[in-house]
């Protein structure tokens, strides 16, 4: 059994864009042309390889064939490239990314690798627990995670670590904690988290010795979130990137308590692609450029 590449494409797209309508448009053809590919295909497999819910999404099966569509893709770039007609196609590369990341270091090595190669770059953004999901269902071909076990079929290089200090304004030190961090003020003193999965403030407040659940602010984006916690909103757990102006300045200040280290791995598929090595050399050289050592990393 062999599965025709249009046809993988095909179901590759269909998840990329969510829907029959939007993967129509993107491919130049007809809905009815994509529903018939993805029936052919399923028939093909006996396996029934996409949810047509909204979005539409991978079944396990359906996402082997994804991952495939994605790995066929990158050789054939590697393959236009060595013969000296990459120019003619413009790749898409998904990569996976946490926020904090993304709002900080990552973006750099992509923009110095886009400006001699023809390539777009299409972000997931997710929390680093949870980056490592998204190169199993194929939905990337990489992903800065926390994850140090590879995903399968993929290989796992260590980046550094991501350092966060919990740190607040002077004028919110002076409302809630004006005779320190201690155990009880913290108990009742507002802070900042990213989302409802966001641990990072919680496991601080776990080594003060706090069990309480203080009021909480969600503000699920890395610069409204800095900016959340430079507002006086409440405290909050940043990394250096993001507070050593504040900190320079007197806007903002430290509250002690020890540093919670996030170490982070590069995994990509493992595949011999030209294209998707360098991309992987930029991001693995410049996260050791910016980063704290891994051997520092303490667990959080």
């Amino acid at each position: 059994m062999r599965i025709p590449f249009e046809l993988a494409e095909t179901l590759a797209v269909v998840v990329d864009e969510g829907t029959l309508d939007a993967a129509a448009r993107r491919l130049h053809v007809t809905p009815s042309a994509v529903s018939q590919r993805i029936k052919a295909l399923e028939e093909r497999l006996g396996q029934v390889v996409l949810v047509r819910a909204k979005p539409a999404r991978a079944t396990d099966a359906g996402a082997a064939v994804v991952r495939y569509a994605r790995q066929l893709a990158l050789l054939e770039q590697d393959a236009l490239g060595e013969i000296g007609a990459r120019g003619a196609v413009r790749m898409s590369v998904a990569l996976a990314v946490n926020a904090d990341s993304l709002a900080t270091w990552f973006l750099a090595p992509l923009a110095r690798v886009s400006r001699h190669h023809p390539l777009v770059f299409d972000l997931h953004r997710d929390d680093q627990d949870f980056t490592a999901g998204l190169l199993e269902s194929g939905t990337v071909l990489g992903a800065v995670t926390s994850r140090a076990q590879p995903v399968a079929g993929c290989r796992v290089v260590p980046l550094g670590t991501m350092r966060y200090e919990a740190v607040a304004t002077p004028e919110y030190v002076a409302t809630w904690l004006s005779e320190g961090p201690t155990a009880a003020a913290l108990a009742a003193a507002p802070l900042v988290d990213f989302d409802r999965r966001d641990d990072l403030q919680s496991v601080w407040l776990h080594r003060q010795g706090v069990d309480a659940a203080p009021p909480r602010h969600y503000v699920p984006a890395s610069s409204d979130f800095a900016r959340a916690v430079q507002l006086g909103m409440g405290w909050g757990l940043l990394p250096r990137f993001q507070s050593a102006a504040g900190l320079h300045g007197g806007t903002l200040v430290p509250l002690g308590g020890g540093p919670v280290d996030v170490p982070l791995y590069w995994q990509q598929w493992n595949l011999r692609s030209p294209l998707l090595e360098l991309i992987a050399d930029e991001i693995v050289g410049e996260a050791r450029r910016v980063l704290e050592p891994c051997q520092a990393a303490a667990s959080s």
